[in-house]
């Protein structure tokens, strides 16, 4: 390629890319009366920038590859800073390998950009394999804490066994987005730890944690749900006894795993928590998104359990890289009480949905619960639809 024809195509590349990052995202509108979901993605493999995925010097680069491509964009830690908002991303390259990266947004719904330097993680003594899915918490002792799954091969797997992995749960703390200080790995009873959340308030004068115990890298085992423990300190955080505030169920949206998705919001009435459950079907693990809210004087003491799916995959959302997938690691409640949740699907992108903590409050406190049996389930509904006829 010559010189005139490179330049020629990095113009058009560039064009390309200034009009998708700059693209204006709308509501889907009417929406279910719970949320809105948004018409675009907000960032895909294809926001990230040019300069990380191709080498843009002619002479190095005359056909003007991409040289480090990028695979996805998804699980994304969420806060707001000086009126901005911000993701902490899960971006994977195309060598399977998960970094951090910061985007931000003056409206929270659409012009994202990415930080022109992904986060340079410090290492403990043991390094990570790799690493994803980071929760922040703005805790009251003033520091805003990431604690994310830090992935290591299996010290104990068998000769030729290059999938077996080990999960725990990594911590950083900054007080900016731009300095992060490694604190070590979360000390525990279990075999291994994922989706652990710090609560953004002491409890008794210790931290708290929301955790999932688990056997095994991928199966929750004996595992029982999401957990509740508490901690001395951050610098060197150990938990004990772990309780389950939120169990798994049979035949439920939860029944094969559930993990608490990121800090819970403090309302008037209680703490409104936003988690995932896992469930087995054909196409294999359906993961959805439901809601739950504990006590204000007791935030490990569950008060409401609307029943079912908050939300699932839908259209596109169901296709990607692992399908039938919607996660959640990261929200942000506004003074003005609007509420943006930053939920990724099927392991590809990330996308927003927005409603407002009276909306939540109501949808937890109002909606009934699972009853676990399909003739009560019709007994619930036929009342509804009672109701709802007799007031005509």
């Amino acid at each position: 390629m010559k010189k005139k024809e490179f330049q020629k195509r990095l113009k058009e590349l560039q064009k390309k890319h200034d009009k998708l990052i700059n693209k204006r995202n709308k509501k889907v509108v009417p929406g279910n009366g719970i949320f809105h979901r948004y018409k675009r993605p907000i960032l895909t493999a294809d926001h990230t920038p040019l300069f990380w995925r191709y080498d843009l010097n002619y002479k190095t680069n005359p056909c003007l590859m991409e040289r480090i491509g990028v695979n996805a964009t998804m699980n994304s830690g969420a806060i707001m800073l000086n009126g901005k908002f911000y993701l902490v991303v899960r971006v994977e390259g195309n060598d399977r390998k998960s970094f951090f990266a910061i985007a931000e947004s003056k409206n929270g719904t659409d012009r994202w950009k990415f930080w022109d330097f992904p986060i340079d993680m410090p290492q403990t003594d043991e390094p990570d394999v790799n690493v994803y899915d980071m929760r922040l918490t703005h805790h009251e002792d003033g520091w805003i804490y990431g604690i994310f799954c830090v992935e290591r091969k299996d010290k104990n797997a068998p000769p030729g066994d290059t999938s077996a992995a080990n999960a725990q749960a990594g911590i950083v703390r900054t007080k900016d987005l731009k300095k992060w200080e490694r604190l070590p790995d979360l000390k525990h009873r279990g075999e291994q730890q994922r989706n652990v959340v710090l609560h953004p308030e002491f409890v008794d004068g210790k931290y708290a944690l929301y955790t999932r115990p688990q056997d095994s890298f991928i199966e929750a085992g004996t595992g029982g749900g999401i957990g509740w423990a508490l901690c001395d300190n951050m610098e060197k955080a150990e938990i004990g006894d772990e309780i389950i505030i939120d169990e798994r169920v049979y035949h439920t949206i939860k029944e094969s795993k559930n993990g608490q998705g990121a800090a819970p919001i403090k309302t008037e009435k209680g703490w409104l928590h936003l988690a995932h459950g896992v469930r087995g079907c054909a196409a294999g693990l359906r993961y959805t998104l439901y809601m739950f809210m504990t006590s204000l004087e007791d935030p490990a003491k569950v008060i409401a359990r609307p029943g079912g799916l908050f939300m699932g995959p839908t259209g596109k959302e169901r296709v990607g890289d692992v399908s039938n997938v919607l996660f959640v690691n990261g929200w942000i409640a506004t003074e003005d009480g609007r509420v943006f949740i930053y939920y990724a699907s099927s392991d590809t992108r990330m996308h927003v949905a927005t409603s407002t903590i009276d909306q939540l409050v109501d949808y937890c406190l109002n909606t009934p619960e699972d009853l676990n049996h399909s003739h009560l389930s019709v007994k619930q509904r036929t009342e509804l639809i009672k109701r709802n006829l007799k007031g005509k």
